[in-house]
């Protein structure tokens, strides 16, 4: 077990549960609350930003488990490419995230504010250079 590889793991585990529980309850302030008219395309808009948000979830859960699997079994035979690809997959979110933010409407310090990106860098160098 490399304490890299482990501290990755952690922090994806913990970025999932924040990111479900917490991001779900953000979520919910916004949610439109009539049900005629227009209100009904933002409901539907809503729900699909919704289950896109939970897609994120479980692709952070399932980085979890495998970066579980990799830390403490030896489940997964070539480890060093799944963990290339994790670290590629995880600066790929980052890269994703900044590219959102410079298109998107400024607002004041929105790449601190909006700093997951640092997290997204951080999961991916502590992978590439544990590997």
């Amino acid at each position: 077990m490399i304490l890299m590889i482990l501290t990755a793991n952690i922090l994806t585990l913990l970025a999932f549960i924040v990111h479900t529980f917490m991001g779900d309850k953000e979520l919910k302030l916004i949610e439109p609350q009539h049900t005629s008219g227009q209100a009904l395309k933002k409901q539907e808009t809503w729900t699909m930003a919704r289950c896109g948000w939970h897609w994120i979830s479980f692709d952070l859960l399932f980085a979890t488990i495998g970066l579980g699997l990799i830390n403490f079994t030896d489940f997964f035979e070539n480890e060093t490419t799944l963990l290339q690809i994790l670290a590629v997959y995880f600066l790929g979110y980052a890269l994703v995230w900044i590219i959102s933010i410079a298109i998107s409407r400024k607002f004041p310090n929105n790449y601190l504010k909006l700093g997951q990106w640092i997290l997204l860098l951080l999961i991916s160098g502590l992978i590439y250079f544990g590997i």
